[in-house]
C-alpha cells in the first residue's frame, strides 16, 4: 500500500507553447473535418430520401390524373344515364373542369399576391449589417415581434 503522505511527482512535459498550440490547432481541424463529414453523410442520406419521396410523388401525381380522367367519364356516362344528350354530358363535365380550374387560379392568383417578399427578413438583415457596422447614421434597429 502506498503510504498517505508521500506524492507522487507530476509528468514533466517537454514541449513548447508552439507545439502545443499547433497540436490544438491540429486536432481543432481534425474535429471540423469530422463534423463536415458527418454533415455530407446526413445530407446525403436526406437528399436519397427526398429522391425517393419525389419519385413516389410523381407516381401518385400520375394516378391521381389517370383517376380524374376515369371519374370523368363515369360522371360523363352517369348524366347520359340520367337522359342528357351525349354529347352535353361531355360537354357539361367539360364545363365543371373549366370552372374548377378557375377557382384554383384565383386562388393562387390571391396567395401569391400576398406574399411578401421576405420583407422582415430583409429588415433584419439590414439592421444586423448596420448593427454590425456600428453605422451612426442609421436608425437603432426595431425590435421585431416573433
Amino acid at each position: 500500500m502506498a503510504e498517505p503522505g508521500t506524492a507522487k511527482p507530476a509528468k514533466v512535459d517537454d514541449r513548447s507553447v508552439g507545439d502545443l498550440v499547433s497540436e490544438a490547432v491540429k486536432d481543432v481541424t481534425q474535429l471540423f473535418q469530422y463534423e463536415i463529414n458527418l454533415a455530407k453523410s446526413e445530407l446525403l442520406a436526406d437528399v436519397r430520401r427526398i429522391g425517393i419521396s419525389a419519385g413516389l410523388a410523381a407516381t401518385i401525381l400520375v394516378t391521381s390524373f389517370l383517376m380524374l380522367a376515369m371519374l370523368c367519364f363515369a360522371l360523363a356516362y352517369g348524366l347520359q344515364t340520367v337522359g342528357v344528350w351525349d354529347w352535353a354530358s361531355f360537354l357539361i363535365v367539360a364545363g365543371v373542369l373549366v370552372v374548377l380550374a378557375a377557382v384554383f387560379a384565383g386562388i393562387i392568383y390571391l396567395k401569391v399576391r400576398r406574399m411578401d417578399r421576405l420583407s422582415k427578413t430583409r429588415e433584419t438583415v439590414q439592421s444586423d449589417i448596420a448593427l454590425l457596422r456600428r453605422d451612426e447614421q442609421s436608425e437603432p434597429p426595431a425590435i421585431a415581434s416573433r
